[in-house]
């Protein structure tokens, strides 16, 4: 068996037959063996550039090397505000422009979701004084985190989809941060 240095792209090195009709190759990611017939590496998923042309159906491109696509790591940011900060910290997806967008419009509206229910709280607050103001306070409470949660429902569907979609006034905000 040969074997390559670690890094470099080496060609697919046929290795000892196991039968007269199948011969073995070498991955030039992870250096198992796999059958010669094989379009993809079965252990890491690297395409094989020695499969038979048109032969098969080609599969859906994969991440390289981060372990997520670029969507679902745009959708993930929303999650919560942990992911959104680790994905602008962290060096592969801080390069990607989707997830840079998501990630900053995520905080957007998470700081925005926090300054507008403390705001109504100061508001209701203020005036506690009003016999059943409570009542009137408690729905406006619900029609705010109703709206925040279609918001943030809507981000989300859109960044798994892959689409740059901007809320309001948060939008533009995260659009002249990330550079989009």
């Amino acid at each position: 068996m040969l074997v390559g240095v670690p890094g470099m792209a080496l060609p697919l090195i046929p290795l000892k037959p196991t039968t007269p009709q199948e011969e073995l190759m070498q991955c030039p990611s992870c250096h198992n063996e796999v059958a010669s017939q094989a379009t993809f590496c079965p252990m890491c998923g690297t395409p094989l550039a020695a499969a038979p042309a048109g032969g098969g159906v080609a599969a859906p491109p994969i991440a390289a090397s981060t372990g997520i696509s670029e969507n679902a790591a745009a959708a993930i940011s929303y999650i919560t505000i942990i992911p959104a900060i680790i994905f602008l910290i962290l060096e592969p997806y801080n390069r990607m422009p989707l997830v840079r967008f998501h990630s900053i419009q995520s905080i957007a509206l998470c700081v925005t979701a926090i300054i507008v229910q403390v705001g109504v709280e100061i508001v209701q607050m203020a005036m506690h004084f009003i016999p059943g103001v409570w009542m009137l306070f408690s729905l406006v409470h619900l029609v705010i985190a109703v709206l925040i949660f279609v918001a943030w429902l809507l981000a989300i569907l859109k960044a798994s989809k892959g689409e740059y979609y901007k809320l309001p006034v948060i939008g533009d905000f995260a659009a002249k941060q990330a550079h989009v």
